[in-house]
């Protein structure tokens, strides 16, 4: 009896073809074969971001957590290895309790109004100000400036003698103050500054989100009778809530970073109230020479950004849930 091997082959071989047209089945080894060579290629594309990265951030963020534990001092010496006595010295520093102090107040009263006015911005463009253009550019401007150039503006407008500021109080029968001299006010100031400068990022985000909600929603409430107040806490507010959140976050994370507007607007000249925790690890490790402990200060402030970061993620898995 004779068997037909060249049938059964190629009926093995449809049969294989038919069941990876079917299933999907590519588990040969030509697949295996340019699966590798994908691989290749994608790390071949990823190595120099992924160099960049490890370099730049995993590196000096390894690299500074082994300086917080050693007497290591901007004139290269010391350099040994104290264990935890630059965070016991740090958690018991009422300078460092002090500039954390400062910029958690910084960070409240700057971001009450980042997010309060740069909404009541966004609403008077959206609801049709005549030369739209001009106040959204008006409003974003000083957002393009350099930290430099924001700090001498506001130095002048707030000049004892000449200032813009203290031409307004005399208008109104008022004393002329020291603004950044005075410590009752030099706060004060470096807020006004920094809510000029950056109230026009936020502004952007909230009116790219009003663009963002249907007409037909207010047609609806408008047929129903709604008013524009009743619009406005009922459409509007609500329908902002994500990214008043994110505007939020960004800002609280920006705030606690306070340093530039603060060094340059005081001259360098470090106040008890208005020295923030970014300006305390200056001065540690660059004028005390002390590099060891500026960096344990360093990561004692990370470790509080990680904290609210965690309280606002909880907060805001908590608001989704009740919603």
């Amino acid at each position: 009896m004779t068997l037909d091997t060249g049938s059964g082959r190629a009926g093995l071989a449809d049969t294989a073809a038919t069941r990876t047209i079917v299933t999907g089945d590519r588990t040969g080894p030509h697949r295996h074969v340019g699966d590798r060579g994908e691989q290749r290629i994608a790390w071949t594309f990823l190595a120099p971001f992924l160099a960049a990265f490890l370099l730049f951030l995993v590196w000096p963020l390894l690299h500074g957590l082994y300086l917080s534990f050693t007497d290591q001092s901007l004139t290269g010496a010391g350099g040994s290895f104290i264990g935890i006595a630059n965070y016991v010295e740090a958690l018991g520093d009422p300078v460092m309790w002090r500039s954390l102090g400062n910029t958690a107040w910084f960070t409240v009263l700057s971001t009450v109004p980042l997010v309060v006015l740069a909404l009541v911005m966004a609403l008077l463009v959206q609801r049709g100000l005549p030369g739209q253009w001009l106040w959204r550019l008006s409003f974003f401007m000083p957002y393009l400036l350099a930290s430099t150039v924001i700090s001498q503006i506001w130095v002048w407008i707030f000049n004892p003698q000449i200032g813009a500021a203290n031409g307004i109080l005399e208008a109104f029968g008022l004393e002329p103050i020291a603004w950044l001299q005075n410590p009752d006010t030099n706060m004060l100031a470096i807020v006004v500054a920094t809510v000029w400068w950056t109230i026009g990022f936020n502004f952007l985000l909230y009116l790219a989100a009003l663009q963002n909600i249907p007409e037909t929603q207010y047609e609806a409430a408008s047929i129903d009778g709604a008013g524009e107040w009743r619009k406005l806490f009922s459409i509007t507010i609500p329908q902002l809530g994500q990214v008043t959140v994110l505007i939020v976050i960004l800002q609280v994370l920006a705030s606690l970073k306070l340093f530039d507007q603060a060094y340059q607007m005081l001259g360098g000249i470090a106040s008890e109230t208005t020295r923030s925790i970014v300006q305390y690890i200056y001065e540690s490790g660059f004028v005390g020479y002390r590099f060891g402990y500026s960096a344990a200060i360093s990561y004692v402030f990370f470790a509080v950004i990680v904290l609210i970061g965690v309280i606002q993620a909880l907060a805001t898995r908590r608001r989704k849930e009740h919603s």
